[in-house]
């Protein structure tokens, strides 16, 4: 999914806040949550989630949903990841 296209369906899907994350090179965040939904475009790099016992990568213009409140891991891509969140 190319970027405008992204951005555009978050304001018709009501997600306001749009923030651009950066992880470092094979790093990981153990298992939590957040208080928020969250709708990703991955712009650089690569992460993989599990949540719910399923493992899923995502890559270069792949977009990514996590739900409020569901419990997840990340771990980061050789090269880290960048991606631009919406969140509400």
């Amino acid at each position: 999914m190319q970027r405008q296209e992204f951005t555009d369906t978050l304001a018709l899907e009501g997600f306001e806040t749009l923030v651009t994350v950066t992880r470092e090179p094979h790093g990981s965040m153990d298992e939590h949550t957040h208080a928020f939904e969250a709708k990703a475009l991955v712009l650089k790099g690569a992460l993989t989630i599990t949540a719910a016992g399923v493992e899923q990568a995502y890559a270069v213009g792949e977009v990514f949903h996590l739900p409020a409140i569901l419990p997840h891991s990340e771990r980061y891509g050789p090269l880290g990841v960048e991606y631009l969140v919406g969140r509400k």
